[in-house]
């Protein structure tokens, strides 16, 4: 591999010796400093250093949330395509076995030195301001709620620019390639095939948890007549709901509560779809929501449960996720979710993973950001915008090469003898004219 010669005394070549010891190997891509250095390949995109600031942040904030602290903020970014250089950094991971050794006293004193010698020794910066900032015992009531409204409070009117007109910020259900399939598509046939797993009909009583801005509460009350009390902690999405509720004339087949899975009472639904919600849960709750599925639910009623998962080894979420994204969120492999769900009395009767459907989910709302670039800058300001390129581009990896999936599970409370009033076979789910 080539590599570009640099003077010894030029940043991007101190730099490079102190990353190659945090990632005991040598450098993957090329690092480009504040005063026109460089080191490393010279190929593919360069990491660029803008101040000095960054090195400071990373000596007080080092591995993945450091290194996002400084992108969000422009003291670090990427000239190239960020997506390359984010799965040129996990290759290399992958296959060079690169990772932070444990540093001692002698690697941080080496740093802090060549810290004061390019002269970003200092006082710890502040961390940006789109961080999140949570009070309280972990998933308390009130700690969720702010957790929620850190994510989706951000304002209606981003979603809006983000999404496609269903409104549906989950994954996808993309049944084919053909090049005039929409985002709006996928998400209409996703919202299609979970109203046919809960075996929706007129009058049926759905309980949406987490109901988001009410993509598949709308879908199921306008399509398939049903009955449907939407659930969600986020003001601005309450708000939202009722607003569409009311402009397609569904008052008699909806009604939205503002408030957590916890306060829930009542039961006897026909139906139960809580959609991208459970990884907010928490591990330590996750058995009692499990319970409150299997309790909200009637006998031979189904529910559903859409939701983000990660391998046995390979992480998912992360730091930078936690602290920009979804504050406090848990993910577990499939099998342990099935696992909580079986022990919380409901009968697991089909998976369906949706992983490579997320991928290009997640790619059609990276487009839009890049699109109307200037259009998210102007509702939210730069940093937030380069926490969502920085969100999307990485998720979409993650999701690629498996390190995180996404799956659907229904699951039925069997009557006391053991009746599911499950079909013989799923082909229902899927026959029936294109939806789209």
């Amino acid at each position: 591999m080539n590599t570009i010669q640099t003077v010894r005394t030029g940043a991007a070549q101190r730099l490079a010796a102190l990353a190659e010891t945090a990632l005991g190997g040598p450098l993957p891509v090329r690092l480009r400093a504040w005063d026109g250095s460089e080191a490393g390949p010279t190929e593919g995109p360069a990491v660029v250093v803008r101040s000095r600031r960054a090195l400071r942040r990373l000596l007080w904030q080092p591995g993945e949330l450091g290194l996002a602290q400084a992108y969000v903020t422009g003291e670090i970014d990427v000239d190239g395509d960020l997506a390359e250089g984010l799965r040129t950094m996990w290759t290399a991971a992958r296959e060079r076995g690169l990772h932070p050794p444990r540093l001692g006293l002698a690697d941080l004193a080496r740093a802090t030195t060549t810290a004061a010698l390019l002269g970003a020794a200092g006082p710890r910066p502040p961390a940006p301001a789109s961080q999140a900032r949570l009070r309280g015992g972990l998933h308390s009531k009130a700690r969720d709620r702010a957790a929620i409204s850190h994510h989706y409070d951000l304002s209606n009117d981003f979603y809006r620019l983000l999404l496609d007109e269903t409104m549906a910020y989950s994954c996808g259900y993309w049944t084919g390639d053909e090049p005039d399939l929409t985002p709006a598509d996928a998400q209409r046939a996703k919202l299609e095939l979970i109203c046919r797993k809960l075996a929706l009909t007129p009058g049926a009583r759905l309980l949406d948890i987490g109901c988001g801005w009410g993509s598949l509460t709308l879908y199921a009350a306008q399509r398939h007549k049903a009955q449907v009390t939407a659930v969600t902690l986020a003001r601005e999405q309450a708000a939202h709901v009722r607003e569409q509720v009311a402009e397609r004339g569904l008052e008699d087949l909806v009604e939205v509560v503002c408030q957590d899975y916890r306060d829930i009472t009542g039961g006897a639904y026909d139906a139960v779809a809580t959609v991208e919600m459970g990884e907010h849960v928490g591990d330590a709750e996750y058995p009692a929501f499990a319970a409150a599925l299997h309790r909200l639910v009637r006998p031979r009623g189904r529910v559903l449960v859409q939701q983000m998962s990660r391998g046995t080894k390979a992480p998912g979420g992360g730091a930078f996720i936690e602290a920009y994204i979804a504050p406090d969120m848990h993910m577990r492999p499939l099998g342990e979710t099935v696992a909580l769900l079986e022990e919380a009395g409901l009968e697991v009767r089909s998976t369906e993973s949706l992983r490579e459907h997320y991928v290009r989910t997640v790619a059609a709302w990276h487009r839009t950001l890049e699109d109307r670039w200037a259009d998210f800058v102007r509702l939210v300001g730069e940093e937030t915008a380069r926490v969502w390129r920085l969100y999307l581009v990485g998720g979409a990896l993650a999701f690629e090469e498996r390190r995180m999936g996404v799956d659907q599970i229904l699951s039925v409370r069997p009557a006391p003898g053991g009746d599911a009033g499950m079909p013989a076979t799923p082909r229902d789910w899927y026959a029936g004219p294109d939806q789209r």
